[in-house]
């Protein structure tokens, strides 16, 4: 039995919101499981952005929030932060999981801290998506394979930080900005990129070299390098 057939069969029902800044992929997404006779899920409402996330979320107060990762307006775990107190409820409990293209080390370990109960990769198959949904629910912890080890050596150790201090003093935003300027993108391209004004990656800039204290671009590549960022 798949599933979509457990789900439907056992009456197993849960309420979704989507969070990803691109419209296809949402579309997608609710074609593949939001037919809710067929999977048992319900997808509630949308959002491509930090505030509609927001906004979207504590409207519907749905048990489970698939985010994005990289959104405008702070990233996934600026949502995170702003919808800590709907994760902390002792009615009507928000529970996220990560559904993101990336499957930087970074990204996993500083969504988790924020506290999403599981990432998964955009390469999962519907069906599985839709177990990772409902197991969320349920309270246990999702991730995709190779995904889980990242979070374990992050949280293996009390004696050293799950992340580097210094990438920790940077917004989401601030470390979408950095992570391109390292790989050698120009500011215009950056703003289409982040569809933000080149004004406001030059902002964001100039708060990443004052955070890390760093000269330039060079020597922020240098330190992103390092790093093993790019």
């Amino acid at each position: 039995m798949t599933e979509d057939n457990a789900a439907t069969q056992t009456g197993r029902r849960v309420r979704v919101v989507l969070v990803d800044d691109h419209r296809m992929f949402r579309t997608g997404v609710q074609a593949e499981i939001g037919e809710t006779e067929r999977t048992g899920v319900e997808v509630v409402g949308e959002a491509a952005d930090v505030d509609q996330a927001v906004t979207v979320i504590t409207a519907t107060r749905p048990e489970v929030v698939l985010l994005d990762v990289h959104l405008p307006g702070g990233g996934g775990v600026e949502v995170l932060r702003r919808c800590a107190p709907l994760m902390a409820a002792a009615e009507h409990q928000v529970r996220f999981l990560a559904l993101s293209v990336s499957d930087a080390a970074e990204d996993v370990i500083g969504v988790i801290r924020g506290g999403a109960r599981g990432y998964v990769t955009k390469t999962i198959t519907g069906t599985d998506l839709v177990d990772s949904i409902f197991r969320v629910q349920e309270g246990d912890a999702v991730f995709s394979p190779r995904l889980a080890g990242f979070v374990l050596d992050a949280f293996a150790s009390t004696d050293a930080p799950p992340v580097d201090e210094d990438l920790d003093r940077l917004t989401q935003r601030e470390r979408e900005v950095l992570r391109l300027i390292a790989r050698g993108y120009a500011y215009k391209e950056i703003a289409k990129q982040l569809f933000i004004s080149v004004k406001t990656v030059e902002s964001h800039v100039s708060a990443v070299l004052r955070k890390l204290q760093l000269s330039n671009r060079h020597e922020l590549t240098r330190w992103a390098t390092a790093r093993r960022l790019v």
